[in-house]
């Protein structure tokens, strides 16, 4: 087996103007037909296209995304602390000051109720403030800022969304006007998908441009118009250096998981976009950073990125602090881990399953020999090609491998509906890690569990550990409890 998974997805982003295409499209089917309409009927003031039930079943389906879970009341309990400004947070989604049509994705994307960061960005960014906003995995952000941002952008949307290209032109370039950095290719794509989502009867067209792929087809739909683009930041850089890109006309920054691009290194690539590029740099221009962690790196970025008077946003760690996840801890001797893998697995019934390990040869190593005992397993991992890894998320998606083991690539973004078991058959040597591992399962309200695999190996991180789960009102097993009276609460 080759660990690369087994789905086949031969289907092309596209952006909102129409679902992922096959290659040259017919300029008589009912999708070219749709985006003539779209983009040239000049007679629409508000710049919203028809409703399509077909668009709105793909990007609107059951299965596309999670949604809240029986435990959602809970979030009400997070400690949410603002500063910097007297801001009065929304209780619902009518109370925000959102275009028709944004009001209409938010419904059909069944949001019922605000999460805590949606309930104090929306108010921030939509009265024009530049933000720090600091909060855990699964807690709702990506929709934080893209529905205030593109709300606003609906309603100018004639006026600045750019020129779309005659077909066939070979020189344009693309200038969009919200610019979101992501640190992995999967937690670009899936922001994009989102941006397809909110910008559905739009004139705004989304994009998204990543590392480890073919760069033609990311040229393509860039050829095409782009309002939103969503990047990793090597990429970028490669596509302005190349003419394909600019940033003068960006309104919107958003750098996305903010911590973990630092700890990607990163660093220097954010400030060639932000201070050296050709962005737009008038005044009016607002910036957003969101990350889970606010050390002294980030600290540094938000003073040098954000206007002097940015509003600093904290919200309680949704994935780590809360009883949805049920966090079980077990000792198992390295060389026991795969024979007790095998026992938990056959002992649950079937269910979507993340599976982490440290390395990049451990998953391909553990997911052979589970594939060599019949489980329905694939992997992802760092040297994977872009396809494969799509590949392989779509295989646990569509549950034909209900079993992914993975590296930390996973650990972040990732939001997957019905991860039911998240197992750290590697235990990672930062609690920030273990939080992010262990908010693949139980989002946004929903139930998980998370079993973890502990020896004499993982002590650097047990203290931390038991903070967690004290914090979360987890058993602490004896091998632990050694470290619980020195944990400070």
């Amino acid at each position: 087996m080759s660990g690369t998974g087994t789905g086949n997805n031969n289907e092309k982003r596209a952006g909102s103007w129409g679902p992922r295409q096959p290659p040259n499209l017919d300029p008589n089917h009912e999708w070219a037909a749709l985006r003539r309409r779209y983009e040239w009927n000049d007679s629409n003031d508000e710049g919203v296209g028809p409703k399509d039930e077909q668009l709105e079943a793909e990007l609107f389906g059951e299965d596309n995304h999670v949604h809240t879970g029986i435990n959602f009341d809970k979030y009400d309990s997070i400690k949410v602390s603002v500063k910097g400004k007297d801001i009065k947070p929304i209780s619902t989604f009518d109370e925000a000051k959102l275009h028709p049509a944004m009001k209409e994705n938010v419904r059909l994307a069944r949001y019922n109720v605000p999460t805590p960061v949606q309930k104090y960005s929306i108010p921030i960014i939509t009265d024009g403030n530049d933000l720090m906003a600091c909060a855990q995995t699964g807690s709702g952000k990506t929709a934080a800022f893209l529905i205030p941002i593109l709300s606003k952008l609906f309603g100018k949307a004639k006026k600045l969304a750019a020129p779309r290209p005659p077909p066939g032109t070979r020189r344009y370039k693309a200038e969009p006007l919200v610019l979101i950095l992501a640190p992995t290719r999967e937690l670009a794509t899936q922001i994009f998908d989102e941006c397809r989502r909110f910008t559905y009867r739009s004139m705004m067209r989304p994009c998204v441009v990543y590392g480890g792929a073919d760069t033609a087809p990311q040229k393509n739909e860039l050829a095409k118009g782009c309002d939103v683009l969503t990047a990793t930041p090597g990429r970028l850089v490669d596509f302005l250096e190349r003419g394909l890109i600019s940033l003068r006309r960006v309104k919107y920054l958003v750098l996305d998981e903010a911590d973990r691009m630092l700890d990607m290194g990163f660093e220097s690539k954010i400030r060639e976009i932000v201070q050296k590029s050709d962005i737009l740099d008038d005044g009016t221009r607002q910036t957003l950073m969101f990350s889970a962690t606010f050390p002294k790196s980030i600290r540094n970025l938000a003073r040098d990125f954000l206007a002097n008077n940015y509003i600093f946003l904290t919200v309680g760690r949704v994935g780590g602090t809360t009883s949805d996840i049920t966090q079980k801890i077990m000792y198992v001797e390295d060389r026991k881990k795969r024979d007790q893998l095998v026992a938990l697995l056959l002992k649950q019934p079937p269910s979507r399953t993340l599976v982490f390990v440290e390395t990049k040869r451990g998953a391909d190593s553990l997911d052979d020999f589970l594939y060599s005992q019949n489980f329905p397993t694939t992997s992802i991992q760092g040297d994977r090609t872009q396809q494969e890894r799509e590949d392989a998320l779509l295989s646990f998606k569509n549950g034909r491998c209900p079993i992914l083991i993975a590296t930390s690539v996973a650990a972040r973004g990732l939001d997957i509906k019905n991860v039911m078991h998240v197992i750290n058959y590697d235990l990672c040597e930062d609690i920030d890690e273990y939080v992010h591992r262990i908010g693949r399962t139980a989002r946004v309200g929903n139930q998980g569990l998370a079993t973890t695999f502990y020896n004499d190996n993982n002590s650097g991180i047990a203290r931390d550990l038991v903070k967690i789960l004290i914090e979360c009102k987890q058993e602490v097993p004896d091998f632990l409890q050694e470290y619980a009276g020195s944990v400070d609460l």
